[in-house]
Parts: C-alpha cells; structure tokens; sequence
C-alpha cells in the first residue's frame, strides 16, 4: 500500500498524519477485501482551500471536512472484481489499483474535535476512513446507505483503538 501526504498548510499534529493514513488504508482494505496493493493521496488544506475544491469540483461554495475523489465507479461498493477487465485504474508503473484523493481541512479536523469532545487524532482518523469507504465505492446519501457506513467506519476505528474518549 501507497500514500502520497502532502500537507500544504504547514500545520502539525501531535501524531504521524502518514502513520493514521496508512494504518486506516491498510484495514479498510484489507476489511474490504481487496486483492491489489493500492494507492491513496491526501492533500491536507485549509478551509479556504477546501472551499475552492468543493466549488469547483461540486458546485457546492463552503467549506467542509474532507472531500473524497474515487478513481473507481464501482457498481457495488468493494466489489474489486470488476477492475479486471479495466486497466486504466492501475499505475502502470507500479501496478498498484490508484483508489483516489482524499483532501482534508486541517482547521476543520481541529474545530470538530473540540466541538465533538475527543481528540483530533480520532477525528483525522474518522475523517480517512470516512473517505476511504467512498474511495471504494460507498455512500451515504440514503440512511440504509449512510448507516452501512456509520458502522463499517466504527469497526475501522475500534479495532485500531482509536476511540471517541482520547483526549
């Protein structure tokens, strides 16, 4: 597994951003079951930044958290079956399955843990694998949709121990 960080703010954590993307990655995947190495990349943003890609990329002019660009237009989510019969998902220089971006707002991640109560570890961590499952193909547009979701993110985060009540 790949992950290409770029944080463009400058602005630090008390934890490995790489480290939290990767361990998220791996236990989505592997989770998800998928049979290829893959890559990921992350742009940490401000708010302003995230602004301009949601305006631009989805018509939406605000801030949000995190914005997640698949590379794959699954017909069900994580079903990896179907990317055999394309290669133009695949590096063709490392042969990893390019899943897609990830962009975060770090002033969001920072707002919303103090807002939510628990530490902006756990909140940059909810906030990838939140973006990891749309990366392989889920939603969360109806509540059947968004409570699939909810759940798998949980597992992700749970059986990291990466939970709500670290401070």
């Amino acid at each position: 597994m790949t992950s290409y960080v770029e944080n463009e703010t400058g602005v630090e954590f008390p934890f490995s951003i790489e480290d939290i993307v990767n361990q998220i990655m791996t236990e989505v995947l592997d989770r998800e079951g998928c049979p290829y190495e893959a890559t990921v990349s992350v742009l940490l943003t401000d708010n302003e930044g995230i602004r301009t890609f949601n305006k631009e990329y989805r018509g939406f002019d605000k801030e949000t958290d995190v914005l997640s660009f698949p590379n794959v237009d699954y017909e069900t989510p994580s079903d990896f079956a179907i990317l055999e019969e394309t290669a133009d998902c695949f590096d063709p220089d490392s042969g990893e399955l390019v899943l897609g971006d990830i962009i975060i707002s770090v002033e969001k991640v920072k707002e919303q843990a103090e807002s939510y109560g628990h530490s902006q570890r756990r909140e940059f961590a909810f906030l990838v694998a939140h973006s990891m499952f749309h990366l392989c193909g889920y939603d969360h547009m109806e509540a059947e949709e968004a409570a699939v979701m909810e759940k798998k993110q949980e597992e992700i985060l749970d059986r990291l121990h990466i939970t709500r009540d670290e401070s």
